[in-house]
C-alpha cells in the first residue's frame, strides 16, 4: 500500500511517499479500514511544516475516512462495508477526563492516516454520516467536531442566539452552518470581500471585513443593537481575542479554539471580568461527542464545504495551498 511519512528533520519538503506492506489482519476488538480521504487542519500543517515537530518516520494526518474491510472478534456496531471516520482523541471515549496534549493524537503523538490501510481498535472510529462521501466525512474528525463542541456541548446554543465566526477556515464555516441550522443569527468576518460574498451565500446574516473595520468587535455590538453576541467561535488567538471580548455581550461564551495569530499575548482581563464572560479553551472532543455530532449532522441535513482535493502524493502541495490562505472551507487529500 501507499503511505506518506515525515523524513527527519521534517518540513514540507520531507514528506515522502513509499510502498509498504499492508497492515496485519484485525485481532480481537480491531478493524481494518481502507482509508480513502483525509482533510487538512492547522494542527496537521504545523507539525508537518515545522522542522523537528514530528519524529522521523511518523505518518501524519489526524483525519481519516474510509470503509471497513475486515472485523476482528468481539467488535460490536461496525461491520465490513461500513463507512467510518476516525477520532481525534482515540483514548477519550466519553466523560470529562480530557486530554491536555497531543500525545495520543494520530498524526502527532502516534501514526496518522496518510496511508491507504490501517488496522486499529474499532473504538478509534465512528460511523460516517449516511450518504456522505469519504472526503466529506474526513472533515468531521477535527474541524467539524471542534465546531460542534464549541457551539453545542460547551456553549449550549439555542435558537435566537447570535454567533460570531472568524474567518473562512474549516471550523468557522462548519460553525456558521451549524449555527444557522439551529436557528441562530451569524456575524462572520474575513479580510476578503469575495469570501464575504460566499459567507453570505452560506447564510451569514452580517459580514465584516476585518481589515477595513479593525474595530470589528464594536461593529458587532452595533449590529446587535449594542447588546453584543452570545457566542464567539474564536480561532485567531491573541491578535483577535480582545475584539472578541468587545463583541461579546455580558455573560457571552467565547470558545477559544485557535492560535492562528500566535501562542501568547495580552488579554484585557478587566473587560472580560466586567462583562462576566466565559472564556473556554477546547481541543476537539471525545468519541461520544462525535457519535452525537454524526446524528446531529444527519438530522440537520448539513454537508461540509470543501475547497479542493489533492491526491495523497501531493500532500505537500495541499499544505502549501493551505499556507497561502486562498482556500474557503476544507482541503482534502484522497488515496
Amino acid at each position: 500500500m501507499k503511505q506518506v511519512a515525515i523524513k527527519a528533520p521534517g518540513g514540507l519538503d520531507n514528506l515522502v511517499m513509499s510502498d509498504v506492506s499492508d497492515p496485519a489482519a484485525p485481532g480481537p476488538g480491531e478493524i481494518t479500514v481502507r482509508i480513502h480521504a483525509s482533510s487538512l487542519n492547522y494542527h496537521d500543517y504545523r507539525v508537518c511544516a515545522v522542522e523537528g515537530a514530528l519524529p522521523d518516520g511518523r505518518i501524519p494526518m489526524a483525519d481519516g475516512a474510509g470503509v471497513v474491510e475486515a472485523v476482528g472478534e468481539g467488535v460490536d456496531g461496525l461491520a465490513a462495508g461500513d463507512s467510518v471516520v476516525s477520532c481525534f482523541f482515540p483514548d477519550w471515549q466519553t466523560g470529562d477526563d480530557r486530554p491536555s496534549d497531543f500525545s495520543t493524537t494520530p498524526g502527532d503523538g502516534r501514526d496518522g492516516y496518510a496511508r491507504e490501510r490501517v488496522t486499529l481498535p474499532a473504538s478509534w472510529f465512528t460511523r460516517a454520516p449516511e450518504g456522505w462521501t469519504h472526503e466529506e466525512a474526513a472533515t468531521i474528525t477535527t474541524a467539524g467536531l471542534t465546531a460542534w463542541r464549541a457551539l453545542v456541548v460547551d456553549a449550549g446554543i439555542k435558537a435566537g442566539d447570535t454567533v460570531a465566526v472568524l474567518g473562512t477556515g474549516g471550523v468557522s464555516i462548519c460553525a456558521l452552518q451549524l449555527a444557522k441550522a439551529m436557528g441562530a443569527t451569524v456575524i462572520a468576518t474575513s479580510s476578503s470581500d469575495a469570501k464575504l460574498d460566499r459567507l453570505r451565500t452560506l447564510g451569514a446574516d452580517h459580514v465584516i471585513n476585518y481589515r477595513t473595520t479593525p474595530e470589528w468587535g464594536e461593529e458587532m455590538r452595533r449590529l446587535t443593537g449594542g447588546r453584543g453576541v452570545d457566542i464567539v467561535v474564536e480561532v485567531g488567538g491573541p491578535a483577535t481575542l480582545a475584539q472578541s471580548i468587545v463583541a461579546g455581550r455580558p455573560g457571552a461564551h467565547i470558545a477559544l479554539i485557535g492560535v492562528l495569530t500566535g501562542r501568547s499575548g495580552e488579554i484585557p482581563t478587566a473587560l472580560l471580568m466586567a462583562r462576566q464572560q466565559r472564556l473556554q479553551g477546547l481541543i476537539v472532543g471525545s468519541r461520544q461527542h462525535q457519535l452525537d455530532f454524526v446524528r446531529g449532522l444527519e438530522a440537520l441535513k448539513l454537508r461540509p464545504v470543501i475547497d479542493r482535493s489533492f491526491p495523497l502524493a501531493d500532500l505537500a502541495e495541499a499544505f502549501r495551498h493551505q499556507e497561502s490562505g486562498a482556500h474557503f472551507g476544507k482541503i482534502c487529500v484522497t488515496m
